[in-house]
């Protein structure tokens, strides 16, 4: 995809027929993946979404011809049922003249008839929810999807798992039917498979008005099948082979000789053991948070943090109170304000090339073909593109005709075979890997908490890469960088998905795939989607899943009894321990479980086809209970530690850790300038190699601040200047005042970079510090 045609003229047989048929095996589901994409991305904006708006558009509109109607027809009603239990006395009669009387007084009757009419005509005789009137939309937009539902649906890729079998044969049925006269000759019942129309369709499919009794509505049906195939889609009952973002992820899963050699090298990897000694740690696990909890809870009384209340329903639920922002001392501002005002001054593009001096790398960005031969000066024109590109600006700021290296056909060379997703990753390794030996960074913690968020961009041209989110880009449309980040301030990972979606489902995938340093341990986000089973899997595979989450107190909690074992006795917290993990379901499952994360970890399968899969879009498989079950022990055990009543230590972690990627965002944003800072990549490769970039350079300018701060500190202390360790933990690298990255932009040969630049002259006051 990379190389040029000679290159693979070069190549020796069999070599060369092998690589030609990767490739179109390559490009062959590549396809695939866009037609899917394409057509999920038509469903969604096209069709439901504006069917949705123009019904609560349309019930908006109606609601006060409804209101009227229906407070005329209470009204009349009241006085009805007045009129007749009157009438139920002894010996009282009933005259249909008194009744219109009494009536007539609250309405005269053609007011009453027009209330009647409205109310009609607004609410059918059957009850129709809103699901139901939507579906009725969708059916009018029949067009939309006409010119592409021969193509689609004649799609050879497609197959089906068994439960999306009666699915994909109704979509293969469709052509037929669109290619059908229905004005010459409606459908009738016998020429369609009704046990696939939903409920919510069976009204505009079977019983439309304007058609013939017993005949069905073509237009509709079909648009029932295709938002049927968009479900199955998601959860993989239909599937597409070949294909790399729509394949069946059960024939990725690990099995038969395979998985048995591997599955001892997991077990060991992951921490796991045989069910029975795995759960019972869990399980015990579990119950000293309880145990923690309720002693602390009873310690604290009056004064505790945490109370348990009983609403009106009777439901008990937990009241917490909200956590105040850390105090800052005298000291750290200090500290702040100086090593701020002693940080140099320092353009971007010479930053880029000072920690090439240091780290080497930008010699991670190699040729595509493996080549060793180095173009002179290559780090500068690698540090010209990465500029370039994480700034937004494109390549004429950065160009320079009288130096080789800079030159517009240079860069072109070097940016179509030096800078590409693997490079990004074998460079940013090693900026990860130096960042963690300085003694500063050190100091903020081992890179064992890591948290993950995304930062949005607006793509402003035409995408099948980018999804619509009104709160994020307005009217148009964009993507999500998510990113991991550890407690050195490094980022560690990142991936690139369309539109907002929830977090949750691809977080794993990047922690799965990180560029570098050591497997974090607890992960925090800023109140991500989650469910159980996302608890469970983060579990399984080692990870404490630590969302910020905005309802504590409603959260619904867990304990786990083995069974056969009387529950253990959790004095004040009783009323909230009273939902049982139901832990046959897990040892039942056990091995599928570990096999799963077997597949995971060996990368043979997506985390986010592995949730979707699992989870059937509320409609868990077995499988996918069992991953609940287990998750509800993780959740609640990382619950009860953010509820403590006396240590808010795990909470204020949590929010720190989110509180850092909110800094980061903002500088990314700082240097993310050009083109008011929208995304302008049709594609997703170039959105991932763009962004990519842009965390290469964050994370160059985060090394610089870390050395530098370093730096300073080492001098203070030499001056004889006491600094509280405490404030030096709280000396983020993040700060971005003293760097420019705006203008035309200067890159010094990487021959003239030696040692440290000097240090701005500051004031030392020391009165009050130690």
């Amino acid at each position: 995809m990379t190389s040029k045609a000679p290159a693979l003229a070069g190549l020796a047989e069999p070599r060369r027929t092998a690589t030609l048929l990767a490739l179109t095996r390559h490009l062959d589901a590549a396809a695939v993946d866009d037609v899917l994409d394409l057509f999920m991305l038509v469903m969604a904006t096209k069709l439901i979404s504006p069917a949705r708006r123009a019904a609560v558009d349309e019930g908006t509109r109606t609601l006060p011809r409804l209101a009227a109607a229906s407070r005329t027809l209470v009204m009349v009603q009241r006085e009805l049922f007045r009129v007749l239990d009157d009438a139920t006395a002894p010996g009282a009669t009933v005259e249909v003249a008194a009744v219109w009387a009494a009536i007539e007084q609250i309405a005269p009757r053609d007011r009453i008839a027009a209330a009647v009419a409205v109310v009609d005509d607004l609410v059918p005789d059957d009850d129709v929810s809103i699901d139901a009137a939507i579906r009725m939309l969708i059916a009018d937009r029949y067009r939309v999807v006409r010119p592409f539902l021969f193509g689609l649906c004649e799609l050879t890729a497609l197959d089906a798992a068994p439960a999306g079998e009666l699915v994909l044969a109704a979509v293969r049925s469709l052509p037929g039917l669109a290619a059908r006269k229905v004005s010459v000759k409606p459908l009738d019942a016998a020429e369609v498979d009704g046990r696939v129309v939903p409920t919510m369709w069976r009204r505009a499919v079977f019983h439309n008005p304007s058609l013939p009794a017993g005949a069905v509505d073509r237009d509709a049906y079909v648009m029932s099948v295709l938002e049927l195939l968009q479900r199955a889609l998601q959860v993989r009952d239909v599937y597409a082979d070949p294909s790399h973002r729509w394949s069946d992820p059960r024939a990725g899963l690990l099995a038969g000789a395979e998985w048995a050699k591997l599955r001892p090298t997991v077990l060991a990897s992951l921490g796991l053991s045989d069910n029975d000694a795995h759960l019972d740690m869990v399980v015990a696990e579990l119950d000293a948070g309880w145990q923690q909890m309720a002693g602390a809870l009873t310690a604290a009384g009056d004064t505790s943090k945490v109370q348990v209340v009983t609403g009106p329903t009777g439901r008990a639920r937990l009241t917490i109170e909200r956590l105040g922002a850390l105090d800052i001392p005298a000291s750290l501002d200090w500290l702040r304000d100086t090593t701020a005002s002693m940080l140099p001054r320092v353009d971007l593009p010479e930053l880029l090339l000072e920690v090439h001096a240091w780290t080497g790398f930008l010699d991670a960005y190699v040729h595509v073909s493996g080549a060793d031969a180095r173009l002179k000066d290559l780090a500068v024109s690698v540090a010209a593109l990465l500029t370039a590109e994480a700034c937004n600006v494109g390549l004429v700021p950065v160009t320079d005709p009288k130096i080789e290296a800079l030159t517009r056909g240079r860069l072109s060379h070097v940016d179509q075979n030096y800078v590409r997703g693997d490079t990004h990753t074998a460079a940013n390794a090693r900026l990860i890997a130096a960042q963690a030996a300085i003694p500063l960074a050190q100091q903020r913690g081992g890179g064992l908490l890591a948290s993950v968020d995304g930062l949005r961009f607006v793509v402003p041209v035409q995408s099948i890469s980018t999804a619509p989110s009104p709160k994020y880009f307005g009217h148009r449309r964009g993507v999500t960088w998510l990113n991991a980040v550890n407690d050195q301030v490094s980022g560690i990972g990142a991936r690139v998905v369309a539109g907002t979606p929830a977090d949750s489902l691809h977080i794993l995938d990047v922690l799965l795939n990180l560029d570098g340093g050591p497997k974090p341990d607890l992960i925090a986000t800023d109140q991500a989607a989650y469910s159980d089973i996302v608890f469970g899997l983060f579990r399984i595979l080692g990870y404490r899943f630590s969302p910020r989450l905005a309802d504590l107190g409603d959260t619904r909690l867990w304990r786990a009894t083995p069974p056969g074992m009387p529950d253990v006795d959790y004095g004040p917290l009783n009323p909230i321990a009273r939902n049982k993990v139901q832990l046959t379901k897990v040892t039942d499952m056990w091995d599928d479980m570990i096999r799963v994360a077997g597949s995971l970890v060996t990368h043979t399968v997506r985390a986010y086809d592995i949730v979707r899969l699992l989870g059937r879009n509320g409609h868990p498989t077995p499988l996918g209970q069992a991953f609940a079950e287990y998750g509800r022990i993780a959740k609640t055990v990382h619950m009860l530690a953010m509820c403590d009543p006396i240590d808010d230590t795990h909470r204020r972690i949590v929010n720190t850790r989110t509180t850092v990627q909110e800094s980061r965002h903002r500088l990314a944003r700082k240097v993310f300038h050009g083109q008011h800072g929208r995304l302008h990549q049709k594609y997703r490769e170039g959105q991932e190699d763009q962004l990519g970039a842009l965390g290469i350079v964050i994370n160059a300018i985060v090394l610089w601040n870390t050395r530098y701060l370093n730096h300073i500190l080492d001098t203070l202390q030499a001056a004889g200047i006491g600094i509280d360790p405490a404030d030096i933990q709280r000396l983020s690298p993040l700060g971005h005042a003293h760097i420019n990255e705006l203008g035309r932009y200067h890159f010094p040969l990487t021959d003239t970079i030696s040692g440290l630049r000097p240090l701005r002259p500051a004031n030392l006051p020391t009165t009050g510090l130690t």
